[in-house]
């Protein structure tokens, strides 16, 4: 059906914006992120491995194959935004929606995806 195949196209693509635009921001503005990370109560050590997988997550989900690296993706996503939404909305910094919205894209993703490459 066509609304899975645009839903899975569009979400995402979206949700792979910000994956790469996130890595990007770790590569580039290491000190930025290092002191938000800090703040958030996160270790900095793990700011430029998350970005490396952030990026290979990202070539996972479109590259399908093997199955169980693309849930994997799935799965580390799941957590990545799930922590980012708990710390901020526990020191109460207003910065949540992009955790947020990345759960909405993760889950449309997911889900279109099933429905769109397991159609017969």
């Amino acid at each position: 059906m066509k609304l899975n195949k645009y839903g899975f196209y569009i979400s995402t693509g979206l949700l792979s914006l910000m994956m790469l635009g996130s890595a990007g921001n770790y590569f580039f503005n290491y000190p930025a992120v290092q002191e938000v990370f800090s703040g958030l109560g996160f270790p900095t050590w793990i700011i430029y491995p998350l970005a490396v997988l952030k990026i290979c997550g990202v070539f996972m989900l479109w590259f399908r194959r093997p199955n169980f690296l693309r849930e994997w993706a799935y799965a580390g996503f799941l957590f990545n935004a799930l922590l980012a939404l708990g710390a901020h909305l526990s020191i109460g910094d207003n910065q949540w929606a992009g955790a947020a919205a990345a759960l909405v894209l993760l889950f449309a993703s997911h889900h279109f995806g099933h429905h769109h490459f397991d159609e017969p």
